[in-house]
């Protein structure tokens, strides 16, 4: 008789595997999202780089959130690492409190720029990974006349 738990295990016959008789009714699913906590810390970390211009009757401007994961490592209990980031890019894109916020934040940066409210921007929203920085790229344009400054 040998006492080798290997050997053993394959001289056992195996059960055959058990037949479902009986499924759920539901279908369930892990779903990954940004948590609220994460949208506030990410853009309390955020810098804030914006240009533009009034061009030819419109505005043309851009405004780079640039977000340094490696300053929320004492912060959050996930690792600030470049994979975390790239996850957190991916996560953004489809966010619409992050897309609702960083639009804010562009439009407020163009209405700056321009020196008046501008009445109908159009916004287009890019988020990125480089490494251990996040950033979102916003540009914005106008082709409707400035509201007066109040």
């Amino acid at each position: 008789m040998t006492s080798d738990p290997a050997a053993v295990a394959q001289a056992q016959p195996r059960k055959p595997m058990a037949t479902a008789r009986r499924v759920s009714l539901f279908e369930r699913e892990i779903r990954i999202g940004l948590s609220s906590a994460a949208v506030e810390i990410l853009f309390d970390l955020a810098s804030i780089l914006s240009e533009g211009a009034r061009e030819s009757g419109g505005f043309f401007g851009s405004t780079m959130v640039t977000i340094d994961l490696a300053r929320a490592t004492t912060l959050v209990s996930d690792a600030c690492d470049a994979a975390t980031v790239k996850r957190v890019a991916e996560l953004i894109a489809a966010d619409p409190r992050v897309r609702d916020r960083a639009r804010g934040i562009a439009a407020a940066e163009a209405d700056r720029l321009a020196g008046a409210r501008l009445r109908a921007p159009q916004i287009d929203l890019r988020a990125r990974a480089s490494g251990r920085h996040l950033h979102l790229d916003i540009d914005v344009s106008d082709h409707t006349p400035p509201e007066a400054t109040r």
